[in-house]
């Protein structure tokens, strides 16, 4: 049964305005469904639903902005439908324009910040271990309960918001301790010393989620040098081919200092070895391209790029002269972007033919201006989500071979 605190009544009964009263209905409801036994206090959110999916996401948010409600807590954006610094690069239709840039404006009327990215664990203030939150976008949510150790259930669209405009949310889910024990073992085999290392997370992350769905997996044998950047590839892929929410990688993620302390002292419930010719396996039901097949497009950053890796993919792009012959795409926020100019190499890259996109991503708005060919990738999620969303045939590589491809005007895979 759930039992709500005398704010929270009041917030229901309207002691707080019409908008605070539906967001606390939406909440209290969905508490109810989870068997919570009562709400938590959230330290921030994150919403997903400033991304254009029609009128009524436009009604949604609009009603609150109507009855003058806000957001109790810090609250960022995932990305919209539009790159507002880039307003020109939009190639859709003009009435969506219209709406689009709307929802995204009604978001800022109530409080939240102008950050727009699926990887606002790339912001300064970024969550602590242990902090209670109510984030959207699969991505952020595994990062956010697996590499910050933060605590967030998987919130969708609306309870998102409704989480943001009451400061609460249901205590069930990730947000309890025992929920947060791994479940299934992956013994993955070494891969450190792969050229390619960087898409062998992805294909671990999408083979991962294949098999865990919703169970909470632990990874054991990653590479002791992993970065933040890896185990964002790794998590985007596993939420995307899966529900993963959490993971534990033994060694890396802060839950996990231990084996045992990554199972909460039991058993596995079972146990899967992972090979490299598995992840190979991957690789290819990712790929829908040969070598020597003429390329439109590269799109990286999905999810979005870090400033560390806008550094790897300059270094690459030394090895090679002039521009492109491609169309180069590279997702990413407006806060990187910002330090990208600060340091020069935003620049840089406008000068070598590089196409810098904030605000949004290439995979779910018309952005590119070629989708009648092959798109090369290195995002186990771009590969996912761009064939049935845009319509493109992917080629799934490398960074460095995308790059290289980009150069040929050619798909080219390192062997």
């Amino acid at each position: 049964m759930l039992q709500l605190g005398e704010r929270d009544t009041a917030m229901l009964h309207g002691a707080f305005g019409e908008g605070v009263a539906r967001a606390m209905r939406i909440v209290a409801r969905t508490a109810h469904v989870m068997s919570a036994p009562h709400l938590i206090d959230i330290e921030s959110a994150h919403i997903d639903g400033c991304l254009y999916h029609g009128q009524t996401s436009l009604d949604f948010v609009e009603f609150f902005v109507r009855t003058e409600a806000r957001v109790a807590v810090p609250t960022t954006l995932n990305v919209g439908s539009l790159d507002l610094i880039h307003p020109d690069l939009f190639r859709g239709d003009g009435k969506i324009r219209s709406d689009a840039q709307r929802l995204m404006d009604a978001h800022l009327e109530l409080g939240c910040e102008s950050s727009f990215t699926c990887a606002p664990y790339q912001l300064k203030n970024r969550p602590k271990r242990g902090e209670q939150i109510a984030w959207a976008e699969s991505n952020a949510i595994v990062f956010a309960n697996s590499v910050l150790g933060a605590r967030t259930s998987r919130y969708g669209d609306f309870l998102d918001l409704a989480a943001a405009i009451t400061g609460r949310a249901p205590y069930a889910g990730l947000h309890v301790e025992a929920n947060r024990a791994g479940r299934i073992l992956f013994d993955v085999a070494d891969f450190s010393g792969l050229a390619s290392r960087d898409i062998y997370f992805a294909a671990l992350g999408f083979l991962i989620g294949k098999i865990a769905g919703a169970i909470v997996p632990v990874i054991a044998g990653l590479p002791a040098d992993t970065t933040e950047d890896e185990l964002k590839a790794l998590g985007a892929a596993a939420a995307s081919s899966g529900a993963v929410a959490l993971f534990h990688a033994v060694g890396i993620t802060p839950e996990a200092p231990t084996l045992e302390a990554a199972f909460h002292g039991q058993a596995p419930q079972r146990t899967h070895a992972v090979g490299l010719s598995d992840l190979d396996d991957i690789r290819r039901t990712l790929n829908h391209a040969c070598d020597g097949d003429d390329l439109v497009a590269v799109s990286l950053g999905t999810p979005h790029f870090s400033v560390a890796e806008f550094g790897k993919l300059e270094a690459l792009l030394d090895r090679f002269e002039g521009r492109p012959k491609s169309d180069f795409y590279v997702n990413t926020s407006r806060f990187i972007l910002w330090q990208l100019e600060e340091l020069g190499i935003a620049g840089r890259l406008e000068q070598r033919g590089i196409q810098i996109v904030v605000d949004t991503c290439t995979y779910i708005t018309p952005v590119m201006k070629n989708l009648s060919g092959i798109v090369m990738t290195n995002s186990g999620k771009w590969a996912s989500y761009a064939p049935a969303n845009i319509g493109v045939t992917v080629a799934y590589g490398s960074m460095s071979e995308c790059v290289r491809s980009a150069f040929e005007g050619k798909v080219r895979f390192d062997g």
